[in-house]
């Protein structure tokens, strides 16, 4: 059903935004670090319109799902919370916002850590701009989008998907301090692509042990005396802390110094040296991947054409990134997700997009 079926009266406007996926800086952006996400093809689009009552009324075309906001007093769950937290999260900025019909349809994978709810959310909030000529930046944009996540979806995130998926776009690599908000669109290694394959693993852990590894660094960063661990540059620095916190720090500080050089530019085997070595960290020191992850990345890191493959998002489940050889996605991601499948598992290809 579209928007007019299902709100007896047709769109004013309507506004987009990718999903991303994160190439190398996983865990470092609530760190006050670096990371160096891309947007991929998949997007979520929002069609906004005046409502003709009192209430906000929400539609989701993948869930066949409408809400009601009866009362704005208390946060609705599921899609309806970040469209509700984005309207929130502008009337405390000041602005004045009238009951809406919001209807939503996406492409971007739910579950797989490429970022389905920052798209959503900045999508929402591009469309709300358009619709009452609200004078945000796109900067603006992911910020206020980051806190209707923490505030109204309960998640306690960094800036780095928002401002992915507000600024960032598929050609290019973003580079963003997440400190400073420093940002440049860099280009991808010469001569190579991506392959995003979902593992089949829902990232059923990843909530709890996500807000666990974030408590981790911050006690480890109180405990070496400096505001965040993007302040510390020497891995040698952390083995004075107790386990697991040494590890978990061990983790962001490399990860940074991974980002840093490849933002200077560096070939694609490099590159993808990097990745590998991404990986390991976050499977051996921050401890959030898991055997079919691991799997995963082990045949794509074989597989002829392949430079470097890692898991990416928060882990405990969901997607891995290869960086392969131009026109070689295809095959590979087919390759490797059949060599995956064969020992049982689910595993599916994200980009590129095709069907198999």
């Amino acid at each position: 059903m579209n928007f007019e079926e299902i709100f007896n009266t047709i769109p004013e406007t309507e506004a987009s935004a990718p999903g991303r996926v994160n190439l190398l800086g996983e865990h470092t952006d609530y760190n006050d670090g670096f990371v160096l996400p891309t947007a991929i093809p998949q997007s979520t689009t929002v069609l906004l319109g005046m409502s003709r009552d009192s209430e906000h009324h929400f539609y989701s075309e993948n869930l066949n799902e409408r809400v009601t906001i009866l009362d704005t007093h208390h946060s609705p769950s599921g899609f309806s919370s970040y469209i509700f937290g984005c309207i929130e999260v502008l009337k405390t900025a000041g602005y004045t916002i009238p009951p809406l019909l919001v209807y939503v349809k996406s492409t971007v994978p739910i579950g797989s850590g490429l970022s389905s709810s920052a798209a959503l959310e900045v999508a929402t909030l591009r469309g709300i701009r358009q619709l009452l000529d609200l004078p945000l930046n796109d900067v603006e944009i992911a910020q206020l989008a980051q806190q209707a996540e923490i505030h109204y979806a309960g998640v306690q995130c960094g800036i780095m998907d928002q401002m992915a998926a507000s600024l960032a776009d598929s050609k290019h690599i973003l580079f963003l301090d997440t400190r400073t908000l420093e940002r440049q669109l860099v280009p991808f290694p010469s001569e190579a692509e991506i392959v995003v394959i979902d593992s089949g693993v829902p990232r059923t852990l990843a909530s709890s042990g996500y807000n666990q590894r974030r408590a981790e660094c911050e006690e480890a960063a109180h405990l070496l005396g400096v505001t965040a661990l993007r302040d510390i540059t020497d891995a040698k620095e952390t083995e004075i802390l107790p386990k697991p916190l040494c590890d978990r720090a061990r983790h962001v500080i490399t990860e940074n110094n991974r980002v840093l050089e490849a933002l200077q530019g560096v070939s694609p085997e490099r590159f993808g040296e990097l990745m590998n070595a991404s990986h390991a960290s976050l499977r051996d020191d921050y401890e959030v991947s898991v055997p079919a992850l691991d799997t995963l990345v082990e045949i794509l890191q074989r597989t002829p054409g392949v430079f470097g493959a890692r898991l990416t998002g928060a882990g405990f489940g969901g997607a891995c990134v290869a960086l392969v050889a131009s026109g070689e996605g295809r095959d590979i991601a087919t390759k490797a997700v059949e060599e995956y499948n064969h020992l049982g598992n689910t595993g599916r290809i994200l980009v590129p997009t095709f069907e198999l």
